[in-house]
């Protein structure tokens, strides 16, 4: 008995989306879901932001970036480089000095991202709203 062989398949190795969907960050395996994450994650989103006003050397972005661990910026940092959106520059001085920056693609990212964070900002007393009526219901059960 002749057995078919395995249908061919679009798929990039090791991508998890196919040429028919190109990138899905719906699709579990796509890299693009990871990308994503990158950008949209509290201190992902907050480093782009505070680079796309200036270059920043690592304390003066944790400083800029309240609240965010030496840790986790340095782990940030390096998943924005990894995805091409911030260039590192270290320079051979004494002491040490690296600089942050954002990419092209890291600039046109943040753009984007700045205005989401500007139409937050400016609807936070219709969020701050719609949060004290949603408590007032929930406490009354």
């Amino acid at each position: 008995m002749a057995t078919e062989p395995p249908a061919e398949t679009t798929e990039e190795p090791g991508s998890g989306c196919t040429d028919d969907l190109a990138f899905d960050v719906f699709a579990r395996d796509c890299p693009s879901r990871d990308a994503l994450k990158h950008v949209t994650d509290r201190w992902g989103s907050l480093t782009l932001d505070a680079l796309l006003d200036e270059t920043f050397r690592f304390n003066e972005l944790r400083r800029r970036v309240e609240g965010v661990s030496e840790k986790m910026l340095a782990q940030t940092l390096h998943a924005l480089e990894r995805d091409g959106l911030v260039h590192r520059e270290a320079q051979q001085t004494n002491p040490p000095r690296v600089d942050y920056a954002l990419t092209p693609l890291g600039d046109q990212v943040a753009r984007q991202l700045r205005m989401l964070i500007d139409l937050v900002e400016d609807r936070m007393p219709q969020v701050l709203q719609a949060r004290e009526r949603y408590d007032a219901r929930h406490a009354a059960r």
